[in-house]
C-alpha cells in the first residue's frame, strides 16, 4: 500500500481508537467495509457493523454484507425497516435519496442508543462531495454523522487500496445503488416494481454479467450492462433468456440500451445513483463493435438450460 494511503488508513484507526464505541452504518460494499476493518481494528468489540434491511435492498447484498463481515471478525446486526412507509420516498423525486437516507441512518442511531454506542459511522469517502447532486450527504450531514474517510481525505481509488490491503475480496467490487434508483424519478417506488427489478437482476448476474442495472420505466424494461459485456448481451440466447424471464415477471417489454451502462440514467443529472462506478471502455464504442463480436463471445456465455433451473429454483412462481 502506498505509503501516504497508509498514514491516511493510520489516522482513521488512531482517530477511532479514541472513541467509546462505533456503529458502521454497513452495507458490505467497499466504502463502508474499509470504515469497518478500520473500526474492528481500533476497537475490536466495540465496534459493530449494522446493515438495514429494507425493500430497497438486493436479497444478495444482504447475504455479501454478512459475508464480509465475518470475514472482518466485527460483530455484525440488523435493523428492518420500509422506506415505503414514507410518501416523500415513495413519490420518487430528486429528494428521494435525502428522504431514504434520513430513514436507514436514523435507525442506526436508535441501534446505536440501544446499543449504549454514541458514534454511528458512515462510508462516505473524500470523492463523494464532488460527485453533483447528491441529496444523500444532507442527510448525512444533518444527523451529524462521522465520515472518517471523508474527514481523512481518503478517496475512492484510495478506498480501494486499503481494501485489499486488508484483503477484502470487495475491494474491487462495483458501486452498487438501492433498487429505487432503477425506478425514472416522478414514477412512484412501489414494492411490486422493487420486486421484478430485483428478479430481472438476478437473471443477468445468473447469466455471468458483473456490471448491470435494469430499469423500470413503468412495465418497460431496459437493460444496461458495462461496455466490455455489451457483445454477450446481443447474444440471441441471452436475448431470449432476457425476454421470456423478465415477460414472466410482469414487464410488457424488454429493450437493451445500446449505450450500455450508466450512472444516475432516469434520475436528475450526477443523481446519487452516480456513485455508481462503471469501468471499461466507451460505451459508444462497444455498441459499434458488440454485434460482431457476439458470435465469438457466445461461447463463454452461462448455459441457457443451467441459468433457467437455476432461477426456476430460486423465483418457482415466476
Amino acid at each position: 500500500m502506498d505509503d501516504d494511503v497508509a498514514a491516511k488508513a493510520a489516522a482513521v484507526r488512531e482517530e477511532l481508537a479514541e472513541r467509546d464505541g462505533v456503529l458502521v452504518a454497513f452495507s458490505g460494499g467497499v466504502d463502508s467495509s474499509v470504515v469497518a476493518a478500520l473500526a474492528y481494528d481500533a476497537l475490536g468489540a466495540d465496534a459493530v457493523a449494522c446493515t438495514a434491511k429494507s425493500e430497497t435492498l438486493p436479497a444478495e447484498e444482504l447475504g455479501d454484507a454478512t459475508r464480509v463481515a465475518d470475514d472482518i471478525g466485527i460483530t455484525h446486526e440488523l435493523v428492518e425497516f420500509s422506506e415505503l412507509d414514507d410518501p416523500a420516498f415513495v413519490a420518487n423525486g430528486d429528494d428521494r435519496c435525502y428522504h431514504c437516507r434520513t430513514m436507514r441512518l436514523s435507525k442506526m442511531y436508535e441501534a446505536a442508543t440501544e446499543r449504549g454506542i454514541g458514534t454511528v459511522c458512515d462510508g462516505t469517502n473524500a470523492s463523494d462531495p464532488g460527485e453533483g447532486h447528491r441529496p444523500g450527504l444532507q442527510a448525512v450531514e444533518e444527523l451529524d454523522v462521522y465520515s472518517p474517510l471523508l474527514d481523512a481525505g481518503i478517496t475512492k481509488d484510495e478506498v480501494r487500496e486499503i481494501a485489499a490491503d486488508y484483503g477484502l475480496d470487495v475491494a474491487d467490487k462495483p458501486s452498487m445503488a438501492c433498487l429505487s434508483s432503477r425506478i425514472p424519478t416522478g414514477l412512484e417506488v412501489t414494492e411490486a416494481r422493487l420486486s421484478r427489478i430485483e428478479k430481472a437482476e438476478k437473471l443477468l448476474r445468473t447469466w455471468g454479467f458483473s456490471q448491470f442495472r435494469v430499469r423500470d420505466h413503468d412495465g418497460l424494461a431496459r437493460i444496461e450492462v458495462g461496455a466490455d459485456e455489451l457483445a454477450a448481451a446481443l447474444n440471441p440466447e441471452f436475448a431470449a433468456a432476457a425476454r421470456d424471464h423478465l415477460t414472466d415477471l410482469g414487464f410488457d417489454h424488454v429493450t437493451l440500451d445500446l449505450g450500455g451502462y450508466r450512472t444516475g440514467s432516469v434520475s436528475p443529472a450526477d443523481s446519487d445513483d452516480a456513485t455508481d462506478t462503471a469501468p471499461g471502455a466507451d460505451a459508444t464504442t462497444a455498441a459499434d463493435s458488440a454485434a460482431g463480436d457476439a458470435a465469438e463471445d457466445a461461447p463463454n456465455l452461462v448455459d441457457r438450460a443451467a441459468v433457467d433451473d437455476a432461477l426456476s429454483r430460486e423465483y418457482p412462481s415466476s
